[in-house]
């Protein structure tokens, strides 16, 4: 039996519709109109204990929506959702003793407290006995390498500081499914690559099912092997990325440094990308032309110092994917 299971989600908001000058604010007083918003329509999957699985789409697909459906703070317009047997918008207090949420631009910490002392609260706020809190919370403050933050208000720390420990506080009571909404938002690459090497220790070691929300393609590249790829309040794809790297491109690249200046040419079975200096990026189909013949022309006709062969950035595919599908970031 699956962890999560979503079944034909939707969620339509009703929004009030301003006009435009005074004349049309004082008619808005009277009569006011309104459109809907379909944020999501008839959303379905299921996930098994234990995965972690990326979640991506331009802004406005959904993406967001669906999380906070998940953690039981909306309710949708339609459709059905279990998480653990619960439904989370109607177990709410159930519901939320066994889920970990962290919204990248928001805290869940007391911003003028101590860290240590946030942690404190929300161990009373989950009624987490003290035995079971302390060895899981000097786990985390270990793993997270958050020790010399503990005694600092939440206001004095750094974005990367403050998200490190956003996610203890989020594990504090030891939840059996964690939810990132863009969790490394705005951090520096080291904050990045540390907080991806706990959520990978998490899901791998402690068996936490892990749903990651973001736009940041190396965070699901790094970490996810499915992915739901959503759109216009849809999901257009579930699956791994390998298999829809093969299914959206062949395409390869050939980096080639030259050994001087070669100006203009020509390479038969390859176009150029891009030209920085005595550096081409070339883009072919393997299929059609094989990377050793486009080499062999190569260096029969130029001077080469280094060269490498590629597929495109995860970037590229996921640009390629939503062109195709008519779902391109606005």
């Amino acid at each position: 039996m699956p962890q999560v299971a979503v079944q034909d989600l939707s969620k339509t908001y009703r929004v009030a519709e301003r006009r435009r000058g005074l004349m049309g604010a004082a008619r808005g007083l009277l009569s006011r109109t309104h459109r809907h918003i379909e944020a999501l329509k008839g959303v379905s999957f299921s996930l098994d204990r234990g995965e972690l699985v990326g979640m991506i789409g331009p802004n406005g697909a959904g993406k967001s929506t669906l999380i906070k459906i998940l953690c039981g703070i909306l309710e949708p317009s339609s459709g059905h959702c279990e998480i653990d047997g619960c439904v989370p918008w109607n177990e709410r207090i159930r519901h939320v003793a066994r889920i970990g949420v962290v919204f990248g631009q928001r805290t869940q910490l007391w911003w003028d407290l101590p860290v240590i002392d946030s942690f404190e609260l929300l161990r009373d706020i989950y009624r987490v006995p003290e035995m079971r809190f302390r060895p899981a919370a000097e786990a985390l403050i270990s793993l997270l390498r958050i020790e010399p933050l503990l005694h600092q208000p939440v206001r004095q720390l750094s974005l990367g500081q403050r998200m490190r420990c956003d996610i203890a506080a989020a594990m504090l009571h030891s939840p059996s499914i964690l939810f990132l909404d863009e969790p490394t938002i705005g951090l520096d690459a080291n904050s990045k690559l540390a907080l991806r090497d706990f959520i990978k220790s998490l899901n791998r070691d402690k068996g936490v099912t892990v749903i990651l929300a973001t736009h940041d393609m190396q965070d699901i590249e790094a970490l996810a092997e499915r992915v739901l790829i959503m759109g216009h309040g849809r999901i257009l794809r579930d699956g791994p990325i390998a298999a829809m790297r093969a299914e959206t491109s062949g395409e390869r690249r050939l980096v080639v440094d030259f050994s001087k200046d070669i100006g203009e040419i020509a390479l038969e079975g390859a176009t150029i990308l891009s030209r920085t200096g005595r550096r081409i990026e070339f883009a072919f189909d393997p299929r059609v032309t094989a990377a050793h013949t486009l080499i062999s022309r190569l260096t029969a006709d130029h001077g080469i110092e280094d060269l490498s062969i590629g597929e495109p950035t995860i970037e590229e595919l996921i640009a390629t994917f939503y062109t195709s599908h008519g779902a391109v970031e606005a």
